[in-house]
């Protein structure tokens, strides 16, 4: 292999993302052999019906700006007018009638109606206008009927379509979690609840930056790992869970479903987590990041479970192909901790603050946690140009009534089927059975190279690919195979493993990576029987 044990040495000190890329240049040399790159978690899908909606809104939108200004030359348009747009609409839709996106339309203007009692001519107006892009995002934390719309979508996806248990929460519409995780970080430590040196606990196996980022400059948390066993299906024994009644832990965060083993939490562990802050924790901070929740079979998140300590993040990148959108939300309960902290900080903390937030409110300290948040996305002194693009926010209250006008949830089985499909693909490849879990959601598939090992030749086989060949296996399954997976420590996952996105490739490619990882352990094992 043309790679050196030094080397390996180097890139195990990277994150996974950045060794990808070194892969993806391994399996490129050879020219003319595909290169099939399960590498990332960008699917090869999307939702197709809420973005015919999408594009036919603009054109009416673009036919309602161009009803003004029409003396003017050069192609200046108006901003549309409220008065009489439900009639002109309904023309639209006439002429229309049978262009893709047209009927669902119909149906969003129908379901905010009659089943969410919004007044539609008022709901179009805010989607035509903002679609224009041609004003600030007003309120700036989140469009007002599109936040609306968006609660109801976050209740029916994390909250397994139950009423949430919290009473009411706000959203904050946010560039994706890759956005709205470190706006929650940086306001936490302004806003005092977290302070250098802090403990934290973090979930593994996680989203690498949330094993990143405590460390850095800008925080500089201790993190304090609950570690999921994987010889029990991903979950956390009550021994790691109770972690968290260590009274110097200030936070918890975690991926629910998880990232890469793509578990979700049973409900033992939600039901511990839930007494532990109901009973000794109740100060506790917790931040989940739910973004595969909507490929879980009856999902609810903590945020449902632990309403007043619970922030929600949440991307819509994943479930409806959007990734290039960057879109999500940051949720918080009317009723929290956070903002009960804050209120019974030091007098000297609360000035600090309030001297932060000065410049936004007569009284800075009746401003809300999130909030603050959206101030602080903009370092405080740009909050008046705050908020999620005004476009963007449009296709997220589309996605959002897609999924609630599904009611048969035709869209999330078919989502389910697809990764499932290709997740069997790959045992079939490999020539292994399929393993099965109730909690798996299957977006990625973890590759244990000593499980695998230990199935298909025993413990001592799987000892010796350990001692002979640690780490190296995804930069050979690169180099003679043009596959790229990604390394599974950089996760947190202790056992060397890989991830394989079974999201971005076709049902096919996933048969390839099984049979190439079974050609290179066959090599290993063919070598191993060579040295008995």
């Amino acid at each position: 292999m043309a790679i050196s044990k030094e080397q390996l040495a180097e890139y195990s000190k990277l994150s996974p993302f950045e060794v990808k890329d070194a892969l993806i240049r391994l399996a490129s040399r050879v020219s003319d052999r595909l290169m099939l790159n399960a590498g990332r978690g960008n699917p090869n899908f999307m939702a197709t019906v809420p973005r015919h909606g999408f594009f036919q809104l603009g054109a009416f939108a673009m036919a309602e700006a161009e009803r003004g200004f029409a003396h003017v030359p050069g192609g200046v348009g108006e901003t549309p007018r409220r008065d009489g747009i439900e009639n002109r609409f309904h023309t639209f839709t006439e002429i229309n009638a049978g262009s893709p996106g047209i009927d669902f339309l119909r149906q969003c203007l129908s379901y905010v109606h009659d089943r969410m009692g919004i007044d539609s001519g008022d709901f179009l107006y805010e989607m035509v206008f903002n679609i224009l892009g041609c004003n600030y995002p007003t309120p700036d934390r989140m469009l007002r009927i599109t936040e609306t719309i968006c609660k109801a979508y976050v209740i029916k996806s994390m909250c397994n379509g139950k009423p949430f248990s919290g009473g009411d929460f706000d959203l904050f519409a946010a560039e994706g979690s890759a956005a709205g995780i470190p706006y929650v970080f940086n306001s936490l430590m302004e806003n005092k609840i977290l302070k250098f040196g802090d403990k934290i606990a973090v979930a593994l196996p996680i989203f690498t930056p949330y094993i990143e980022m405590p460390p850095l400059n800008d925080y500089q948390l201790v993190s304090v790992y609950l570690n999921a066993d994987e010889d029990s299906g991903w979950q956390y024994s009550d021994a790691e869970l109770d972690k968290l009644l260590d009274p110097n832990i200030k936070a918890f965060f975690l991926n629910n479903p998880s990232n890469p083993p793509s578990v979700k939490m049973d409900n033992r562990s939600l039901e511990r987590i839930a007494d532990i802050v109901n009973t000794r924790r109740r100060d506790l901070v917790i931040l989940t990041d739910d973004v595969y929740g909507t490929f879980a079979d009856d999902f609810v998140s903590l945020f449902q479970i632990c309403p007043r300590n619970t922030i929600l993040a949440y991307s819509y990148s994943k479930y409806f192909g959007a990734t290039g959108w960057r879109m999500g939300v940051v949720g918080l309960a009317h009723e929290n901790i956070i903002d009960e902290t804050i209120a019974a900080l030091p007098a000297s903390d609360k000035a600090a603050i309030a001297r932060r937030y000065a410049t936004l409110a007569v009284d800075p300290s009746g401003i809300k946690f999130i909030d603050r948040v959206v101030a602080d996305s903009r370092a405080v002194a740009l909050n008046h140009v705050a908020g999620l693009s005004t476009v963007t926010q449009v296709q997220m209250a589309l996605f959002s009534l897609f999924s609630l006008i599904d009611e048969h949830d035709i869209y999330q089985t078919a989502m389910k089927d697809l990764i499932r499909n290709r997740h069997t693909a790959l045992y079939a490849g490999l020539k292994m059975d399929v393993p099965k879990d109730p909690n798996g959601v299957y977006y990625y598939s973890v590759i244990d190279l000593l499980e695998l090992s230990t199935r298909l030749h025993g413990k001592d086989f799987a000892d010796w690919v350990q001692a002979n060949h640690p780490g190296e296996f995804i930069f050979r399954l690169a180099e003679e195979t043009g596959v790229v997976l990604m390394p599974a420590k950089g996760f947190g996952v202790v056992h060397p493993s890989s991830r394989v996105s079974l999201a971005n490739l076709n049902h096919n490619d996933y048969a390839a990576i099984g049979r190439a990882t079974r050609k290179i352990l066959d090599e290993y094992y063919a070598d191993f029987a060579r040295s008995k």
